[in-house]
């Protein structure tokens, strides 16, 4: 059996050579932690003939209490004297000016000022629509089939199941701008969107920018020539822009938008994976369908309408190769765009 009487004292005097936190964490392990002196004390009380285990007890809870007491007094006098010596040694100048950190905008915040002012010059409007949206608005009138892809849980979150929905894409506001106004429409939609994504390109909250036009008379070179403009504008050279034909259920005929590659030059790097060529956004004719489902007479009417990530547009613009960096508030990352 553990000598409690010994315990005590051996526990007092080490005490005494205790000088940090650290120290102190040590010695309480040695007494009151899983393997500690006063915790087998504990243990042995059922090993004891039942009539001496009641004042076996008594005598290892005062002691317990009293390791408490005086480890706990120690803690307080390590933390006094700690802070005392700070008081000391840290002192401010109050004399000296203040000197304030310069703050800017975030990256993304630039990125999107400076597309919709590109926009803005070109005669269109900015709208804004809800983020969680209904399902209807999403997909149905988009003409996304109920058996896309897009709508499964594993890509989409859905809000509840009366068919409300965080936007996957900023085209909603494309339907509610055209159920609310009639042609001709200039507008663009730029916003945060969600969908299931999360790697070093992609995060499961993002922004995009979705443009539309709806007219008398528009055809496929129309849209050619704004996106061409556009994209030229933004990263302030003549880029090669090329159209690739591609599939949108909400667009016929569509495309995929690539320009030479900003990086190398369009020679060839890891970045465009040696093809020259970086894909910036999709874009397409509005379907008939999308026209009718807004009340709109595609014999009529002609439409266009295109989308980009913002996200993708500010990583080739500054050069930047993860899309976390935007997420995580690294200061050190962020006063790079003073």
């Amino acid at each position: 059996m553990i000598d409690l009487s010994q315990v005590e004292e051996e526990l007092e005097r080490e005490l005494k050579r205790v000088r940090s936190l650290q120290e102190l964490q040590q010695l309480k392990a040695k007494y009151l932690g899983k393997s500690g002196l006063i915790t087998q004390a504990i243990s042995n009380i059922r090993d004891l003939p039942p009539e001496e285990r009641k004042s076996y007890g008594q005598k290892v809870n005062q002691i317990k209490n009293r390791a408490e007491e005086l480890l706990k007094g120690k803690e307080e006098e390590i933390k006094r004297a700690e802070l005392q010596r700070r008081l000391s040694e840290e002192w401010l100048d109050l004399s000296v000016p203040l000197q304030r950190a310069v703050g800017s905008l975030h990256p993304i915040t630039q990125t999107l000022r400076r597309v919709k002012s590109i926009f803005l010059s070109m005669g269109f409007r900015v709208m804004e629509g809800p983020e969680v949206e209904r399902e209807d608005y999403n997909f149905d009138l988009l003409n996304i089939p109920k058996e896309h892809p897009a709508r499964d849980m594993q890509d989409t979150f859905y809000v509840n199941r009366e068919g409300y929905l965080l936007r996957t894409h900023t085209s909603p506001v494309q339907i509610r701008t055209m159920l609310a106004h009639r042609p001709p429409i200039y507008m663009v939609a730029p916003g945060r969107v969600y969908r299931r994504d999360d790697d070093p390109t992609h995060s499961p909250m993002f922004h995009q920018v979705e443009g539309l036009v709806v007219d008398q008379e528009l055809s496929f070179g129309h849209m050619k020539y704004t996106i061409e403009v556009f994209l030229r504008e933004f990263f302030e050279a003549d880029v090669p822009v090329r159209f690739r034909a591609s599939y949108f259920p909400f667009t016929e005929p569509s495309a995929e938008v690539d320009i030479g590659c900003v990086i190398c030059g369009g020679v060839g790097c890891k970045v465009c994976k040696q093809s020259g060529w970086l894909e910036v956004m999709g874009c397409g004719m509005v379907h008939p369908k999308v026209l009718e489902n807004c009340g709109l007479d595609p014999e009529s009417y002609q439409g266009f309408a295109f989308g980009m990530g913002v996200e993708r547009l500010a990583m080739l613009y500054f050069r930047i190769d993860n899309i976390k960096l935007f997420f995580e508030n690294d200061l050190r990352f962020l006063r790079q765009f003073l």
